[in-house]
């Protein structure tokens, strides 16, 4: 039996306009497509930034920069059946080679979980329920930042 713990991990959010880089993934137990922010977890001795940033590097073999804190995220949840726990802190970043942002795909690549592809989907379709976004409260979180980062823009004027 798989010992159960607490996962912590970092994710990265990259932003296009109002589209965000999402790794595609696919629960065959609830026959779900569901998508996420790069990252994955935290090593001893790392910090959270740290983590997102080579993640990012290893995953798709792309360099992360100006990462920003957005917010930590409890994520208790089911995956092919078996019960997860996570805890993740959540980053924007912007990628430093700006043509990251003109691919349509991304190819990406998971220590001990194989090949997978990053897409650019709208905010609205996770708004809608047209796709799934994990983890859990990840929309909400990215939701209240682009509230906070407006009015911060708005009182500077």
């Amino acid at each position: 039996m798989k010992q159960r713990r607490v996962r912590p991990l970092a994710i990265c959010v990259f932003r296009k306009a109002d589209l965000i880089l999402v790794a595609e993934g696919y629960d065959p137990t609830k026959g779900e497509t569901f998508y996420r922010p790069l990252g994955g977890e935290i090593d001893f001795g790392e910090y959270g930034h740290q983590t997102a940033a080579r993640e990012v590097r290893e995953e798709i073999d792309a360099e992360a920069t100006d990462l920003q804190y957005l917010g930590t995220i409890e994520n208790i949840f089911t995956y092919d059946g078996q019960p997860g726990h996570e805890i993740v802190l959540v980053y924007d970043g912007s990628f430093v080679d700006r043509s990251m942002y003109e691919k349509i795909e991304v190819s990406g690549q998971e220590t001990g979980y194989g090949s997978f592809k990053a897409v650019w989907k709208p905010m609205q379709d996770f708004q809608n329920g047209w796709a799934q976004l994990y983890p859990a409260g990840l929309h909400e979180l990215l939701m209240r930042h682009q509230i906070n980062m407006r009015e911060k823009e708005e009182t500077e004027r």
